[in-house]
Formats: structure tokens, C-alpha cells, sequence
């Protein structure tokens, strides 16, 4: 799974990351995004909520999130 760091990324650059990873990869498989800014959060629900993607967003340290998504 490739994990994609985000730290410091302001939005939209983490959607833009995720947008061209989503592109890169088969169906049925999943990547990481790592970020420190929960405004990046709202911004992949918008994003992925409207799509048949699957993501997880968990915060594993006190301001720091991991979004997996998986494309259908």
C-alpha cells in the first residue's frame, strides 16, 4: 500500500495527492494518506463520500490523522 505524507500540506494540495493516486492504482486497492491539518479530512469526506470509493480515517496521534482508501 503506498502511504502518501502530507504533513504541512495545506488544502487542496493533499486532495490533488489523492486524486492523482486514486489514478494510479487498480481496483481493489488501497492507499494512505498522512496529514497533520483536520481540514484535510472534510475536504477527502467531500471528495470520496460522493464517489464509490470506501475510505477510513483514523486519528493515531493526538493531530495527526491516516485516511486509507480503497478504489472499488
Amino acid at each position: 500500500m503506498e502511504k502518501i505524507d502530507c504533513f504541512g500540506d495545506y488544502c487542496p494540495i493533499p486532495l490533488l495527492k489523492a486524486k492523482k493516486e486514486l489514478q494510479q492504482i487498480a481496483s481493489g486497492e488501497s492507499f494512505m494518506l498522512v496529514t497533520d491539518h483536520s481540514c484535510v479530512i472534510e475536504s477527502l469526506k467531500d471528495y470520496f463520500g460522493k464517489s464509490d470509493c470506501s475510505y477510513i480515517c483514523d486519528e493515531v496521534i493526538n493531530g495527526v490523522w491516516e485516511i486509507t482508501v480503497t478504489k472499488p
